[in-house]
């Protein structure tokens, strides 16, 4: 089970990324939290939102990353 956390979730670019999640959803086991608050920006270290956590490390922040590319990130931390 991979647990995948979107902070900054409510912003355009944070609905868009939760898309791209779903899709990837269907091809392995993904557990999908979705965070807002300083709180969660403070402690992952989250500049620009939205954030993109893969198994407690950061992947990317600031940009929506399309399908393959969190897939890919998905099997290089699992």
């Amino acid at each position: 089970m991979n647990n995948i956390k979107i902070i900054g979730y409510k912003c355009s670019n944070g609905i868009k990324l939760k898309k791209n999640i779903s899709k990837v959803s269907n091809e392995c086991d993904v557990e999908l939290e979705l965070l807002e608050g300083d709180e969660y920006l403070n402690k992952y270290n989250i500049k620009n939102i939205p954030g993109l956590i893969i198994n407690e490390k950061k992947v990317s922040e600031g940009k929506v990353l399309n399908d393959r590319e969190i897939l890919r990130m998905i099997k290089v931390l699992s």
